[in-house]
């Protein structure tokens, strides 16, 4: 049998005791997630939750329902994923170059480090006017803001992955006198991977959060304007349904990017010990 699927540890087949680990933790994280729904639903069905600024879920998913079948928010949700789609690319294309200038250049990283690490301290919003000055009334301000909320991220991941790069293989690739951009796809990359993943899962949320808060604060159409406006108007359905499919959008994207890390990970431990 494959080495990768017999080691084993107290007599028990390690893959095996891993995917079952798996199972319950997935299991587990379901049950939460269900028990937290309905203690929600039975919390607004009995009065326990003010019923005038809270619905039960099961109608913030029947709203949501009605509100994709009327489709009256369509553009406003196309136009807030595909500004979400181009900051995302934005940052963890760039914020990959930039991690690989600190790792590259010691230097810049030192004198760069204090402010790396008091970076989120800073509100970003306080841009967005100077970012109108430069881009105009239209979307690049908001997508922009949302490149400035996950460039360090995704540069700080970056980071710390090359960090963990074993030394032997860098010596090897200098060793097979590789090009710069061969050791970078061929050997760095793949042995930071797990960081960079996460780098880029950050840049995803950090978009997110910034373009629909500067939306909710700032714009005039998109998902987070719509929500704030529907509040501003005590149309809870409407609210609480954009809330539902923009959380529902999150998660589904969350959980394929967890499958798709793990099936990362799994190959990255089948090739170590194949």
């Amino acid at each position: 049998m494959n080495r990768a699927t017999t080691l084993r540890f107290g007599g028990i087949p390690r893959g095996s005791a891993r995917a079952s680990a798996k199972r319950r933790v997935t299991v587990l994280r379901c049950a939460v997630i269900a028990g937290s729904i309905i203690l929600l639903e039975i919390a607004s069905r009995l009065g326990w939750i003010d019923p005038i600024s809270f619905i039960p879920p099961s109608e913030m998913a029947w709203s949501a329902w009605q509100l994709v079948r009327a489709g009256t928010y369509q553009e406003d949700m196309l136009l807030t994923l595909s500004s979400a789609a181009v900051s995302i690319l934005m940052a963890t294309s760039a914020g990959f170059l930039f991690g690989l200038l600190l790792f590259k250049q010691p230097r810049l990283r030192r004198v760069l480090d204090p402010l790396l690490l008091s970076y989120y301290a800073v509100p970003i919003f306080i841009f967005y006017p100077m970012l109108i000055v430069m881009f105009g009334l239209n979307r690049w301000p908001l997508i922009v803001l949302g490149f400035l909320f996950a460039i360090v991220a995704m540069a700080v991941n970056t980071l710390n992955g090359l960090e963990r790069v074993p030394k032997v293989l860098l010596r090897t690739a200098r060793m097979l006198r590789m090009s710069r951009v061969q050791e970078v796809f061929l050997i760095t990359l793949p042995a930071s991977l797990p960081f960079v993943f996460t780098g880029i899962k950050l840049a995803i949320v950090y978009s997110f959060i910034a373009i629909i808060g500067g939306e909710f604060l700032l714009s005039g159409a998109g998902f987070g304007y719509q929500i704030a406006f529907a509040y501003n108007n005590f149309d809870n359905a409407t609210m609480y349904g954009l809330m539902f499919l923009l959380l529902t959008f999150i998660g589904a994207v969350n959980l394929v990017l967890h499958a798709i890390e793990q099936h990362l990970y799994q190959r990255r431990v089948l090739k170590e010990f194949a």
